[in-house]
Parts: structure tokens; C-alpha cells; sequence
């Protein structure tokens, strides 16, 4: 049997960040949790930011605890993170301010803004990429029309985990996965969207050339493999983007499927050789994303369980906090169908009161308006299912075949009532696990590079021979198209 390979894989999401090991024997893998962390929002004045510092010394101290716990350096260490949030870089190396959240408000408006200057069709034309308001572009848009002396300043812009992989090895890099999730990427060309970006006046110069996921960037810095206690270890860029993570750790063997990487967002999609753009997915809003191995990631974003985080937050602050077990509890007692809601609409993007934004979504809708805890959250998962089933339609229609199953993976996999509500919902088989697939496509990656698994379908064998999965078979469907009819309306 081949030596047991360790690699610590930082998988850092909007609302916690995770140092995880993962041991690979040559045939399965294993993982451990070194530290958890808390992740979200630190508001400042009237503005969102991450505490990246502090997210940073969770991470070394994660390094530090592996050092502690195993005696001897890892085979590679790599970090996967959200998207399109991003640090800038002065001439002499330093960060210029705290990464502002993707969900703060400087964003608003900025998509129209942007129309005003390059058309949406023409937008789309060049990126390939789902219209949301906090993407990369419109973040850049919006210091632009604020004058922010930052983008006057700045030499280099990183995305969160190129940031990151830049302070534990000092190598600046820009990563296929990550750059492709900041609509300023030509998956066409392979390379920065110049034309489109000199027109809006957002500088080029700060964009460096792009490695692809498996890469190598090379040794810890020599400060921080001091500070915890490790060597020379190489530090490889995975796929950054923590759902191209994810998909890697999808466990299909048999094509025509769709996955949904399930988390504070739900993403819906399938891998493609190639982008997709035409006027069926610019109407369609899909997205083209960077996968793996020359990979596209064809999909759709939608908000998911950021809803319920938020509703959680909110009433812990009157009672003790509910477990997601609990939610799931109540969930499955609320009435089917009582109301509906688009779970990707404004009223939603920003943190606050969920709960009640939810109710005054349904009255404003003429629906009735659910109280309890067990009707919102029967509303929300619901609507999740619902949502997954318009997006899976599209895909078909775009793609111009059935997809036969749907993989479910991260840590919404385990919500078994919203599985269930997904497979009846979508008359589709739900294949759901494995919960951690980021932090396992984040180690098969680094296993990739490092030559100890040769490929994607060898390392997706490896997690079908590492974890379980559950499936979930549709039931009658009863109810369900009368629901979705009352959906659509509400996109509409």
C-alpha cells in the first residue's frame, strides 16, 4: 500500500472557515478538522468588510494545531474560498484596506450603471457570466464612480484565496476559477476582458496573468513556516472558487447529471468542454465558470441556505439558537406550499431581519403571510426546491437533453427534508453526499498536482470509494405543479 500523503485544505465560506487534513492512502480519503472559525460581515460606518487579518491568523493557527497533531510537514497545502471579492496590492506589497463584502451596499445600482456604457448583451457577450449585482465588475464600477484613490494606488488585484496563497508564499497569482467568478474574465480568449474593461474605465494593469487550477506556486514563506512550526511545504492553487472545489468532489460515474453544491449559496449546473453563451443563457441569466482541467462550470447561482442562516441569527437573538436539525424539524411540520418566495430577489441579498422581510415579501405578493417558525421555514425550503427545478429546466432546455439525476454535495447535502423536497419537486433522483466536497475536490487537486492521482475521473472514483451517499427517489409529485405555476408568477 502506498505511504499515507496528509494535506491541509483551507476551505474558508461566507459564514466559517475550516483547516481540514486530509489523508490519502492511495486508494481513500480521510479528513480531519484541525480548527473552525467564524466568517461574516464586519460593518464599519456604512460600510461591509471582511476581517481578513483575523481570518488569516485562523488559518496559521490551523497550520500550527496540524504541526502539533502530526509531528512532520504536510504534502501541500491549498485554499478555497467564495468568489468575486477581492483585495488590491500597493507597489510595495501591502494590502490597501479590508476586501469590502460582496453583499455591501456600494453595489447598488451598478449593474444599470454599467448598461449605460457597454450594453448587457455585449457584457455577456465577452464574460459569459450570471448578471448579480455584487460581481466583481460592478464592485470595480462602483470605485470607479466614487473616484477611490485604492484603484490609483493599486498594482495588483487578488481574489480572497489568491490573497491568501500570496501571504503564505509571497508569490502574486491570479487563479482560472476565481478570476472567471469576477465577470472581467473572456472565457472565449482565456484571458482578461481588456476592451470591455477600458470602456468602463476600470484599470487592466492590476490584472496579472491567470494559472490554472494545480498549479504550483511554490514553498511556505519562510516567516510563516517558522511562526507554525513547518517546513519548505508547497502551496498549490487548486480550484480557489469553492465550488469548483466542490464539483471535483462530485461522485457521478455515469454522464447526464446535474450537481448542486449546496451552502450559503445553492449552485445548479453541469460541467461543460466549453462556454456556453448565446441568447438562450443571456436570457436565462446562466453563468460560465471555470471548472477544472480546461473545464466550464455551466450554471446558475442562487441564494440558498443564506436565507436561513439569516432567520437562524435573527431569532437566537430572542431564544436559544436553533440547531439545523431543529430547523429541519420544524420545517418538515409547516404546511406544504402555505407561501412562496423568490429566494433570489433583493429583498434578500443583505444581511437584517429575515424573518420579516420574508413575511413582507408574501403580503406584497397577495399571498398569505407565514408567522411561525415552521412556516417560514417551509416557505424558504420550498421555494429552494422550486428554484432548483426552474433552473434545471432551463439547463435542459439550454443543453437540449434530460438530465437524469441530481447530485447534491456540501453541507446543505444533509438537509434530508430539502433533499426529499428537491427529488419531488424536481422528479429527479437526488444523490446526496458528500457533506465536505469542497475541502475534499480542495486536497484531490493539491493530490493531482503533486502526481499522486493522475486525473478527475481517478480522483472521483477516490471519493466514491471514500464516502457514502443517500438517495432520494421522487415521489407523486402531488401539489407540485400548481406550485411552481405560482413560482414562475413571482419571477415574473
Amino acid at each position: 500500500m502506498a505511504k499515507t500523503s496528509n494535506y491541509v485544505a483551507f476551505d474558508l465560506g461566507a459564514s466559517g472557515g475550516r483547516t481540514m487534513v486530509g489523508r490519502f492512502d492511495g486508494e481513500k480519503v480521510t479528513l480531519a478538522e484541525m480548527n473552525r472559525f467564524v466568517n461574516g460581515p464586519s460593518q464599519v460606518l456604512d460600510t461591509l468588510y471582511w476581517d481578513v487579518l483575523s481570518l488569516f491568523g485562523h488559518m496559521k493557527a490551523g497550520l500550527g494545531q496540524y504541526s502539533k497533531t502530526f509531528g512532520d510537514d504536510p504534502a501541500g497545502i491549498g485554499c478555497d474560498t467564495w468568489g468575486v471579492d477581492f483585495g488590491l496590492i500597493d507597489r510595495n506589497g501591502k494590502l490597501l484596506g479590508n476586501p469590502v463584502h460582496y453583499r455591501d451596499a456600494r453595489t447598488d445600482g451598478m449593474v444599470e450603471a454599467a448598461f449605460e456604457i457597454v450594453p448587457r448583451a455585449d457584457i455577456f457577450e465577452q464574460t459569459g457570466i450570471q448578471f448579480m449585482q455584487l460581481n466583481t465588475l460592478f464592485q470595480m464600477l462602483a470605485m470607479v464612480k466614487a473616484g477611490d484613490p485604492k484603484l490609483d494606488a493599486a498594482e495588483r488585484m487578488l481574489m480572497m484565496p489568491e490573497l491568501f496563497n500570496y501571504w503564505f508564499t509571497g508569490i502574486q497569482a491570479n487563479e482560472f476559477s476565481e478570476a472567471t467568478t469576477s465577470q472581467m474574465f473572456n472565457p472565449r480568449t482565456g484571458d482578461w476582458a481588456y476592451p470591455m474593461l477600458e470602456r468602463m474605465n476600470i484599470p487592466t494593469n492590476i490584472l496579472g496573468e491567470i494559472v490554472a487550477p494545480g498549479t504550483v506556486l511554490g514553498p511556505l514563506e519562510a516567516n510563516v513556516a517558522q511562526e507554525v512550526g513547518l517546513g519548505d511545504v508547497p502551496v498549490v492553487a487548486i480550484a480557489g472558487h469553492d465550488t469548483g472545489s466542490a464539483v471535483v468532489a462530485v461522485p457521478a460515474e455515469l454522464p447526464n447529471y446535474a450537481y448542486i453544491s449546496s451552502g450559503t449559496w445553492s449552485l445548479i449546473g453541469i460541467e461543460s468542454p466549453k462556454p456556453i453563451i448565446n441568447a438562450e443563457s443571456l436570457k436565462y441569466n446562466f453563468t460560465n465558470e471555470g471548472g477544472v482541467f480546461d473545464t466550464i462550470r455551466f450554471l446558475k447561482n442562487i441564494m440558498g441556505m443564506w436565507i436561513l442562516q439569516e432567520c437562524r441569527r435573527i431569532w437566537a437573538m430572542e431564544a436559544p439558537e436553533l440547531s439545523w436539525d431543529e430547523i429541519t424539524t420544524m420545517g418538515a411540520e409547516g404546511p406544504a406550499f402555505g407561501s412562496l418566495i423568490d429566494p433570489d430577489a433583493h429583498d434578500f441579498l443583505q444581511p437584517g431581519d429575515m424573518p420579516s422581510r420574508i413575511q413582507a415579501y408574501c403580503a406584497r405578493t397577495g399571498q398569505a403571510v407565514p408567522c411561525t417558525k415552521p412556516e417560514i421555514i417551509r416557505t424558504v425550503l420550498d421555494s429552494l426546491a422550486l428554484k432548483y427545478r426552474w433552473a434545471l429546466e432551463k439547463l435542459e432546455i439550454l443543453l437540449g437533453q434530460r438530465l437524469d439525476a441530481i447530485h447534491i454535495v456540501g453541507g446543505g447535502s444533509r438537509n434530508r427534508l430539502l433533499n426529499q423536497l428537491t427529488a419531488d419537486a424536481c422528479q429527479r433522483a437526488v444523490i446526496a453526499g458528500p457533506v465536505e466536497a469542497t475541502a475534499l475536490g480542495n486536497v484531490l487537486m493539491q493530490a493531482i498536482a503533486l502526481g499522486q492521482i493522475g486525473s478527475l475521473a481517478e480522483a472521483r472514483q477516490v471519493v466514491r470509494q471514500s464516502f457514502d451517499v443517500t438517495a432520494f427517489e421522487p415521489g407523486s409529485g402531488d401539489g407540485w405543479d400548481a406550485a411552481y405555476e405560482t413560482f414562475v408568477g413571482l419571477m415574473e
